[in-house]
Order: C-alpha cells, then sequence, then structure tokens
C-alpha cells in the first residue's frame, strides 16, 4: 500500500476496506500464483485488511452490548474482514526462491496465522447470534472442545456416513450460494427500478447476512481440511541444510553462485522424484569399468549411439513419424512384387479374332476338353473306399 502524503488526509473505513476487496478478487483471478509480484500483492492485501480491522477497532463499530437489530447495515460487511483476511493468509506463498528448505515449517505458520482469523471471525459473528442455526451451532461447539481434531464430519462415523455428510455439506454449500445470488439478483433489479443507484435497506441487509452465512460455511470446511493438512506437513522429512553439509565446510555460502551450485549438486543426487528410479549400486555396481580387460562386462550397460546422435534425439517425439504415405507405400511394394494382383492363376491371353488359325486352334482346344469332362465325370477317378 502506497503511503500517504503529509497534506492527504486519513483514509475511511470504507476505502481502505474496499481497495482490500478490490485486491483480494484480483488475486482469486491471478494465473500466476508463484511470481514475486503475487507474493507482492498478497502481503499489500493483508496489509490493507489488517489497516481495515484496526480502523474498526478504533471506531468501535462492533460493540459486545448490541444485538444484530442494533448493528447497522453499512457495518455488516465489516463482519467479514477476518474471514477474508484468513483467505488470504491462505494464499501467501511458501516456496521461497532461494531458500532451500522449511517449506513444511512456512505452511505450517501459515495455518496457524489462517486459524486465528478464521477463529476471530466465528467469535464476532456467533457474538451476533449468527452460527446459532444447525449444524453450524454444533460444529462450534465440537470445534471449541477440540480444535486440532475437529472435522466436519464427526471423527468415528462409518464410510456410508461420512459420504452422506459430505453429500449434505455440497447441498446446503449450493443452497446458501442460490440464495446469495438470488439476493443479489433482487438487489441489482431494485437498484434499477428505483433509479437512485440504491437498494432497499432491508433487501441489502438480507444480501449481507446472506453473505456471512456462507462465510461461516466455508470456515468450518477450511478449519477441517486444515486440521487433515496438519498431520501431513508433520511428518515431512526435514529438508537437508545445504549450508552445514561436512563437504562443503570450505564453500562460501554467502555468495549466490555458490548456493546455486551446492543446491544443483543435491538435486541432481535426488532422484526420489522419478518414476523409473536408477539401477541401485550393489555389490557387483561398484561404478568401475564397465569391461574388464578380456572384454567382460563387469556392470549393467547400455548401448547408445554417438553423442551427436543423442543431440538430434532431443526434441524427437516418443513415436516413430511416418516417412511416406500409404500411397508411396503400396507403390513400393507393387514394384518389389509384394503384392498380388488377378489371383494366383495367371491371366489368359486375348485371342485375335482376326487370327483364323488362333481362333481355330482355341474352338478344338475346347472341344476335346468338353469331349474329356463327358468321358470322365467329376469323381469318377477316386477309386479309394470302393470295396
Amino acid at each position: 500500500m502506497a503511503s500517504a502524503s503529509p497534506d492527504e488526509e486519513p483514509r475511511s473505513l470504507r476505502a481502505v476496506f474496499e481497495d482490500a476487496e478490490e485486491k483480494r478478487q484480483a488475486l482469486e483471478a491471478s494465473p500466476d500464483a508463484t511470481s514475486p509480484r503475487y507474493a507482492a500483492d498478497v502481503d499489500a492485501t493483508l496489509a490493507l485488511y489488517g489497516r481495515a480491522m484496526e480502523l474498526v477497532s478504533a471506531l468501535g463499530v462492533f460493540s459486545p452490548n448490541e444485538s444484530l437489530e442494533d448493528l447497522a447495515t453499512s457495518s455488516l460487511p465489516y463482519l467479514l474482514a477476518s474471514f477474508h483476511l484468513a483467505e488470504v493468509v491462505q494464499r501467501t506463498p511458501t516456496m521461497i526462491p532461494g531458500d532451500g528448505g522449511g517449506i513444511a515449517a512456512r505452511r505450517l505458520d501459515v495455518l496457524r496465522r489462517a486459524r486465528d482469523a478464521y477463529e476471530r471471525f466465528l467469535n464476532l459473528v456467533d457474538a451476533y447470534g449468527l452460527v446459532a442455526a444447525q449444524p453450524y451451532g454444533e460444529m462450534l461447539e465440537r470445534y471449541r472442545d477440540d480444535k486440532e481434531g475437529f472435522a466436519v464430519v464427526p471423527p468415528g462415523k462409518d464410510a456410508a456416513a461420512r459420504r452422506e455428510g459430505k453429500i449434505a455439506g455440497f447441498r446446503a454449500e449450493k443452497a446458501l450460494r442460490d440464495k446469495l445470488a438470488y439476493l443479489k439478483a433482487r438487489s441489482s433489479r431494485y437498484a434499477d427500478e428505483e433509479g437512485d443507484g440504491g437498494a432497499d435497506d432491508e433487501l441489502l441487509r438480507e444480501v449481507h447476512l446472506a453473505t456471512v452465512a456462507q462465510a461461516v460455511h466455508q470456515t468450518f470446511q477450511a478449519l477441517d481440511s486444515m486440521n487433515r493438512e496438519v498431520p501431513l506437513l508433520a511428518q515431512a522429512p526435514p529438508t537437508p541444510d545445504h549450508h552445514h553439509h561436512p563437504n562443503n565446510a570450505n564453500t562460501n555460502t554467502t555468495d549466490p553462485s555458490g548456493r546455486e551450485r551446492l543446491r544443483a549438486d543435491a538435486n541432481a543426487d535426488d532422484t526420489s522424484w522419478r518414476l523409473d528410479q536408477p539401477l541401485r549400486r550393489g555389490p557387483g555396481n561398484t561404478g568401475g569399468p564397465l569391461l574388464s580387460q578380456q572384454g567382460k562386462p563387469l556392470q549393467p550397460f547400455t548401448l547408445v549411439g554417438s553423442r551427436a546422435d543423442l543431440a538430434r534425439g532431443v526434441f524427437r517425439p516418443g513415436h516413430n513419424l511416418p516417412t511416406m504415405s500409404i500411397d508411396e507405400y503400396l507403390e513400393e511394394e507393387r514394384r518389389r512384387g509384394g503384392i498380388l494382383e488377378g489371383g494366383t492363376d495367371p491371366a489368359k491371353p486375348q485371342v485375335d479374332e482376326d487370327d483364323e488359325e488362333a481362333v481355330d486352334r482355341e474352338t478344338y482346344k475346347a472341344r476335346e476338353w468338353d469331349d474329356f469332362k463327358d468321358e470322365n465325370p467329376r469323381g469318377s477317378g477316386n477309386t479309394l473306399n470302393m470295396g
């Protein structure tokens, strides 16, 4: 957030909160959550929400001595300040460029800060009776009894009960979302009909309260998700500290190039991320020569082409591309004699009708064949099994 000039008046709570909301919506639509700009935007958004919460406290917007009916409609959006703060906190990047380890520890710290913000939100809205509706009132009691073991579906239920609980949660979220969309549409339509740019106070109040109800539902879902994530982070193996590696005692770790070299060496040795694990070195595979003096293989190896062949094959696809079309392939097979045409019998020569001698020869030949078939009916030469 840009610093104000000495002549600039302090910004109002509404202006700060609207800026924070605008930045949060931009973060949700951000395409790249790993860029340095994204981390800077997260910090700026957190600063705006922090400033808004300071102004809420300084102005006494909420008081423990008032009820929901005493709370002005214009103050209802500020009930969500802690909720939105928790959402943005969870977006805090934990992959810091140039830092080798501590990812799990940083993520645990992010979850702790988000949990604190969610709890502040629940305590505030519960003071105004906005968590009394079931099943959220019962969920709040269970969370306060066991924060780290809380789950939307109580533990100990069978698989069918857990499935029904998840389905009920999805239906409740859809109902809250549809109700909020309906109220927003009504509010917008009312403002267009009135033409004064503002909605009815009662209708606008319903919109804010529906938004708070949806935030309560999402808060319990987020707390459930965090309680499932924390045990996984606690089981994460510690990342080795390359700065204190015994083999790097003489390395200048303050030099960025030295850190990059150490990180590259560590990544080169780490093959746990690969699906095809390399051959493990055993007693017979000690990294010595491939062949003995007599030419006997001493360890497994793979024959490859030259370095030039490997370089040319870097950007080749994983399959063999066609080198000729189907028509070209058939033409080549026909030229090589690999295609039989017209059956196995040779084609009969065509008799020239103008050659009378050739016509007579074909006629006599046909007559002789007919006489032979008359004298030798089909099957007459089969003398087997005739007694």
